[in-house]
């Protein structure tokens, strides 16, 4: 089995604790060859902890992909660089992995959803959430209507990003507290959450949002309320907060309100996806936390050997940052924002454009699930 030679670019806390610990379960199918960084002395450290010579470490990565014996690259810069590197990465006419979002405006990130077709290379995002188990199970439940139909939805994400950012953590970083694109946190942490809604419910029609604005750099508001409507029919209120910590236990999560019962996630590490049925009956459905990362790696080498397609290119990346970016649209101009033009992926419960779904009148036999089209 040929292993993919990889160049890494961006060292920092993304690589060491999401990407890095992923290609060391799958070290049979990927070996970390070369690796980039603007502060060469941390990408020299990675390079003896790697076992990978000096010649292979380099601080620009125009250098970088001027070395033919790398078989792809694996891109990890701040928000603002996503497209810029990436555009300039794939001239080498090579694989990449690149993270979320595809960047920090709709118009670049318009640019870097055609850079595949434009350079005639595959292109992964990292959207971990797309990939973690726990996401796909609740998919596979509403597409096989586990419980009925989903009526509607209740995500609520609580974020204490004034504390994180005195601790170990991400929101340390100098660049999220004080971001170069518009949302800050609410664009660099939400748009996990509505790539896993839209991985849930597909296409969206329009959302309505309202935020109490904020004076700090992290983010605008320190509260996004959106009310979102899919093109299945289907209803829900999502929430931010980032500014503060919930106290109640369990954690409201991730509710979703369908026919014959309920899903419920309290949050995305706690391990079980519990199922409540309308005639009394539970069950613990048990997942792995944070297998996103792995699973999005494994994909990406068997796409690269022909097993299997790409599963999140930057065309689906684009409909979860332009969904982030209508959100705050009508956030700030106070209206309802249309979101997606077209239907792309559609549940099984979709019957028609506008239906709503709804129980079987008693007398009523289920009608069979079918795809939109």
């Amino acid at each position: 089995m040929k292993k993919l030679r990889v160049g890494i670019i961006g060292t920092g806390m993304a690589f060491e604790r999401l990407h890095y610990p992923a290609f060391m379960e799958l070290q049979d199918k990927y070996e970390i060859a070369a690796l980039c960084d603007p502060d060469v002395h941390k990408a020299k450290d990675w390079a003896k902890r790697l076992n990978i010579s000096e010649q292979n470490v380099y601080s620009d990565y125009r250098e970088m992909i001027k070395n033919t014996d790398l078989d792809m690259f694996d891109i990890i810069v701040p928000i603002g660089k996503n497209f810029e590197v990436t555009e300039e990465v794939a001239k080498a006419g090579k694989p990449i992995i690149c993270e979320k979002p595809l960047a920090p405006n709709l118009v670049r990130a318009r640019a870097h959803m055609d850079l595949p077709k434009k350079y005639k290379i595959p292109i992964m995002i990292a959207e971990n959430f797309r990939y973690n188990e726990e996401v796909d199970l609740i998919r596979d439940m509403i597409r096989t209507e586990k419980v009925g139909k989903p009526v509607y939805f209740i995500q609520n994400r609580v974020m204490n990003f004034p504390k994180d950012m005195w601790e170990d953590k991400f929101a340390a970083k100098e660049w999220r507290q004080h971001p170069d694109f518009p949302g800050g946190v609410l664009l660099d942490t939400g748009v996990h959450d509505l790539a896993a809604l839209r991985h849930f419910f597909g296409a969206v029609d329009e959302v309505q949002a309202f935020g109490v604005p904020q004076n700090d750099d992290f983010a605008p508001y320190a509260v996004l309320n959106a009310n979102i409507r899919f093109k299945s029919g289907i209803t829900g209120q999502y929430t931010f907060y980032c500014a503060g910590k919930e106290m109640q236990r369990p954690l409201i999560g991730l509710r979703i309100f369908c026919t014959n019962g309920m899903i419920f996630l309290e949050e995305r590490d706690c391990g079980t996806v519990n199922v409540a049925s309308d005639d009394g009956r539970t069950e613990q459905i048990p997942y792995r936390p944070q297998r996103g990362y792995y699973n999005e790696l494994l994909n990406f080498y068997n796409a690269a050997i022909g097993k299997e397609p790409i599963a999140v290119t930057p065309e689906m990346e684009y409909g979860d940052a332009k969904m982030l970016f209508d959100i705050l649209k009508s956030a700030q101009e106070g209206r309802i924002v249309q979101v997606d033009e077209e239907f792309e992926f559609m549940p099984a419960y979709a019957q028609h454009k506008g239906e709503v779904a709804r129980p079987p009148h008693k007398d009523e036999p289920a009608r069979p699930s079918e795809y939109l089209m």
